[in-house]
Order: C-alpha cells, then sequence, then structure tokens
C-alpha cells in the first residue's frame, strides 16, 4: 500500500516536497517496544481518570506522565516539527485519544478552532497546527482505528461534498494509513480526515502533539503546571510557552528555544 514515508531525524527536501504534496507523512520505528508500552499504559490510566467511555480526548498528560513528557522533543520529530515551522513554535497541546473496541468510523473533519475555524483566515487554510500523532496500538491494516486522509487536501479550495460530510460517506481518493504501534504520523491542520473503523476488541490510544506559532493560544490547558515547569527541561519549558518576551507580543529580540543540535 502506498505511504508517504521518510526517515527519522533530519527534515530533508525530499521530506518537504512529501509534506508539501499530501499535506502528511508517516515516521517509522520511532518509538521502542518499551517506549510504546509505556506510552500506552500512561494513555489508558489517563482515559480511565477521566473516564472515557466511548470516542475521547484528554489533554495535559505530559503533566503526570513522564513517558509522555519525554515525548514533546522527540530527536526523532522534532527535527521535522522545525523543518516545516522554522524556530519558533510551541506546543499548543497534546490530545491524547482514544477509540474505544468496535468503534465506528468518525466524521470528515479539518483541525481547527470552531470558535473561530482557520478556514477564515485564507484559502487554501494555513498552517495553524501541526500535529506529530504517535501510534500507539498497531495499525497496520484496515480496520484498526486507522487515520483515513484524503492526500493533498489542505491545498484545497472546497472541501468534500455536502453529502458526504453529513452522512460520513466515503471519497474515491482516501488512504487509510496503516501503520505501526511507534511510527508517528504528522500532518497539515487542513488536510482532511477522519477516525476509521476500529473492528477489534481492545481499546485503541494515539497521542496527539499538536505544534504551533507562539502567538496561538494553548487549547489543553488555560496555564501550564507550575511544578511540571520546575521539573522539566529548558527546552520543553520553552516549548510550553515559558520564554522571554523582549518586545510585545514576538517581535525583536525574541530568542527561539536553544534546541539540543545546537549545542553539538
Amino acid at each position: 500500500m502506498l505511504n508517504p514515508i521518510v526517515q527519522p531525524g533530519k527534515f530533508t527536501e525530499m521530506d518537504q516536497f512529501i509534506f508539501e504534496s499530501w499535506g502528511y507523512f508517516i515516521i517509522p520505528n520511532v518509538l521502542a517496544k518499551d517506549e510504546i508500552a509505556e506510552a500506552l499504559a500512561a494513555s489508558a490510566r489517563l482515559h480511565d481518570e477521566a473516564g472515557t467511555k466511548e470516542f475521547g480526548q484528554v489533554g495535559r498528560g505530559y503533566e503526570t506522565e513522564p513517558a509522555l513528557e519525554a515525548l514533546i522533543d522527540h530527536p526523532a520529530v522534532l527535527p521535522k516539527i522545525r523543518g516545516i515551522l522554522g524556530e519558533h513554535f510551541i506546543l499548543q497541546a497534546l490530545w491524547n485519544t482514544k477509540q474505544p473496541a468496535r468503534g465506528k468510523t468518525g466524521g470528515w473533519h479539518q483541525d481547527g478552532s470552531s470558535a473561530y475555524d482557520f478556514k477564515h483566515l485564507g484559502s487554501p487554510v494555513p498552517l495553524i497546527q501541526l500535529r506529530a500523532s504517535f501510534l500507539l496500538n498497531d495499525q497496520h491494516e484496515p480496520g484498526m482505528g486507522n487515520m483515513e486522509m484524503i492526500p493533498g487536501s489542505h491545498r484545497s479550495r472546497v472541501g468534500p461534498p455536502r453529502e458526504v460530510l453529513i452522512n460520513k460517506g466515503d471519497t474515491p481518493i482516501s488512504h487509510i494509513v496503516c501503520a505501526h504501534a511507534g511510527d508517528v504520523l504528522v500532518f497539515h491542520n487542513a488536510v482532511w480526515h477522519r477516525p476509521y473503523e476500529h473492528n477489534h476488541d481492545y481499546d485503541r490510544y494515539t497521542a496527539h502533539y499538536i505544534y504551533s506559532p507562539p502567538w496561538v493560544r494553548a487549547s489543553d490547558r488555560f496555564t501550564t503546571d507550575k511544578d511540571f515547569y520546575a521539573r522539566t527541561t529548558e527546552v520543553r519549558r520553552s516549548l510550553m510557552g515559558e520564554f522571554d518576551r523582549p518586545d510585545a507580543p514576538y517581535g525583536v529580540g525574541y530568542k527561539a528555544p536553544d534546541f539540543p543540535e545546537d549545542n553539538e
């Protein structure tokens, strides 16, 4: 099956070409088996504590779960985020999603804000949220709670037909992303997508790390936990929005986070 595969780490010209053409790509083998197990257990705890019964999402998991905090600046993924967004961005949110066993196919949508839809900002819809989705269960064949995408739809000036949106219908150009636990799907907020059906007897979890320009308001929190700031790394504090603003709001003298490779 055709998949837009890129290699972990450095953002290459081919990565850029694939992202601009499709609106998304897959980074394989990002997490080792023990990292997958830890992040999966952390995800289950978050949803158990939240009492999630059906499809749902829980934010701020990095504040209480070290396994999820460790993925904020993963070295296989962060260079891709920097390559696409540049040096100035924040982690707008971590939304950890659960699709329950035997879950149904969801509705087509673009990511953004229901309070002020991103399509009002321009056409085609601009890149405001860049999502890195860590797959914590295998999705190597259709029917495993996969993401279903419409390649290149981030460049389209029209959306799917109204009938398709209302009835959660299929399209002849949809791509069911088949990948393994530990792989990461990176995609543009304007790509039309939906969760595909989950025909198995276990819950499916995905951790979505959403990166945005520094002037975008966080969507999973009003403030970041002070204890988290105190114990996390300098880079992660910066990515959470804890940095100096010498010129309001983000102008002259705004220093980018001190990413690890800058010190090599």
